[in-house]
């Protein structure tokens, strides 16, 4: 009966499950398809955003697979317990959502790009689901790093809204919040490129089928990413 609550609640920092001062598990050091480091170090211009979408597996593949991203990971954001593991974070007992990194060159795919490929991928009006997958970490969730990402993000879920309402949709349930504050914990080796190395394995990213009309609300001058 605990299990089954906190796959719809959000426990808080007082039901958060205690976690550790390090990682449970070491992670690889480079990703099985790009070939370049997972941890860094990044190259200077690369910037970095984190994207909770559904089941980490299908979504990190969405991103690995655009021009433009020089490496992504997989992992842990925006719960409370430092250095979960996986099977803590499916007890819905962190407050984590799966969620996937991704580091890359903004003058080949900007952020709003990133942005598009995000909403397109997932149905962001579920809540603490996605499709059959169900607990609070498959919820949708974008933690920006910088003042213009956390405008971008925000203009794009307002462009999108009603054109998921004229679809039948309902809300948006995607929370927008600061990285500052949420830390993003890898995840354990054998998922980073899980569908690189398992091509049959499961996915459960689906999105909407509704277009999201990203760059149709500009950023005021001097914000842009």
């Amino acid at each position: 009966m605990l299990f089954s609550r906190f796959k719809n609640h959000l426990p808080t920092p007082e039901e958060a499950l205690e976690g550790r001062p390090e990682r449970a598990f070491a992670v690889p050091d480079r990703h099985t398809v790009l070939g370049n480091p997972l941890l860094g170090p990044y190259p200077d211009g690369l910037e970095i955003a984190d994207f909770g979408l559904g089941c980490f597996w299908g979504a990190e593949r969405k991103f690995w697979q655009t021009e433009g991203v020089w490496t992504t990971l997989v992992g842990y954001q925006g719960g409370h317990t430092p250095n979960p593991t996986y099977e803590e974070v499916c007890s819905g007992h962190t407050g984590h959502t799966e969620a996937v990194r991704v580091v890359y060159d903004p003058a080949v795919v900007p952020y709003t790009s990133l942005l598009k490929l995000f909403w397109e991928s997932h149905d962001p009006t579920q809540g603490f689901r996605q499709g059959n997958d169900v607990g609070t970490q498959y919820r949708s969730a974008i933690y920006t790093h910088s003042p213009a990402q956390q405008h971008s993000a925000e203009a794009s879920r307002d462009a999108y809204r009603p054109v998921l309402h004229n679809a039948g949709h309902t809300d948006i349930t995607t929370e927008i919040l600061p990285a500052t504050g949420r830390p993003f914990y890898p995840a354990e080796g054998y998922h980073q490129q899980y569908l690189d190395k398992n091509p049959a394995g499961y996915c459960g990213i689906g999105g909407t089928g509704v277009s999201c009309p990203v760059g149709v609300a500009p950023a005021p001058e001097g914000t842009e990413p």
